[in-house]
């Protein structure tokens, strides 16, 4: 398998037909579920802000950029092994900072080739990052979907996706809440007698879910894609962040929707805040992730 970290930002799959319509959620929290078991926290009761952090950057910058942008959580980047690594003592200053900062800090990682290797993920990535006593949670991007294995046998990939989460959940127990990154279209794959969206929720504490585009309102914005896992999120009672993108994914114009990259700061404060707008209400909406930390520090004023 490529052990690698860095994800693969720009989704090029697209939907039969595009969902439509805007949630608004007013019914109450139901307990929430961690790797099935009930946790005490319930979701954020106002919008907040997240931030992938992948690249190796100063830790004094990072966290002095996130508190510009109201960033409250971070999801860092973690290498196997990180233990002996000598990237540690960043990470150390970054987890310290951020934490006297107020900000929580999550132990990221993922790769398609996870899924077939969970054993590996455990001992190599998992349990090393969380012994550092650096991390509240573990944010974890898969993608099984970019394995050659999901077009010659989709099923089989999705059990061991979700068999994954499963184990990862599990060995990272209710003291570090595991969360997932998903696509929107997962409601338009079936596990079962539910939607793959779903089955990702039963065995996560929150996802945050891939609605990538450079528009908040109106058809195939970010509201308007992110609506069915906004509803799985209000069924299964698990808290949902709206990711959104700032790298340059390409000049196509399927790929330039689904960025902020070339727009202004402003510009896209004015569509986070249209999502916030629209989705406050909801009990289980968490606020937004941005992609990611050089993406959005590279954006002009």
């Amino acid at each position: 398998m490529a052990r690698r970290l860095t994800p693969v930002r720009a989704l090029t799959l697209s939907l039969a037909a595009a969902l439509s319509g805007i949630l608004a959620v007013t019914a109450a929290t139901p307990a929430l579920a961690v790797g099935g078991r009930h946790a005490s926290t319930p979701p954020p009761t106002a919008p907040t802000r997240a931030m992938w952090v992948w690249t190796a950057d100063d830790p004094a910058g990072v966290v002095a950029f996130a508190q510009e942008r109201g960033v409250t959580r971070l999801f860092v980047a973690v290498p196997p092994q990180v233990t002996s690594s000598p990237d540690l003592p960043r990470l150390q200053q970054l987890s310290a900072q951020a934490r006297a900062a107020g900000m929580q800090v999550d132990a990221l990682g993922g790769d398609p080739g996870w899924v077939d290797s969970p054993s590996w993920v455990v001992s190599s990535w998992l349990t090393p990052a969380l012994a550092t006593g650096l991390f509240t949670g573990v944010h974890v991007d898969v993608e099984p979907y970019l394995l050659a294995s999901w077009s010659t046998d989709q099923s089989g990939t999705v059990k061991r996706y979700l068999s994954l989460l499963s184990t990862l959940a599990s060995s990272a127990g209710a003291s570090h809440p595991l969360e997932a990154d998903i696509p929107f279209w997962f409601n338009t794959l079936s596990y079962g007698r539910t939607s793959l969206d779903r089955a990702v929720m039963a065995r996560v504490a929150g996802t945050t879910v891939m609605a990538y585009r450079n528009h908040a309102a109106g058809t195939d914005g970010t509201l308007d894609i992110a609506a069915a896992a906004l509803a799985s999120a209000a069924a299964t009672g698990k808290p949902i962040r709206i990711g959104q993108e700032t790298n340059d994914l390409g000049s196509d114009p399927e790929e330039v929707k689904q960025t902020f990259f070339g727009m202004t700061c402003t510009q896209m404060e004015a569509e986070l805040a249209a999502i916030d707008a629209a989705l406050t209400g909801s009990a289980t909406y968490a606020g937004i992730a941005v992609e990611d930390y050089r993406g959005w520090a590279a954006m002009a004023p």
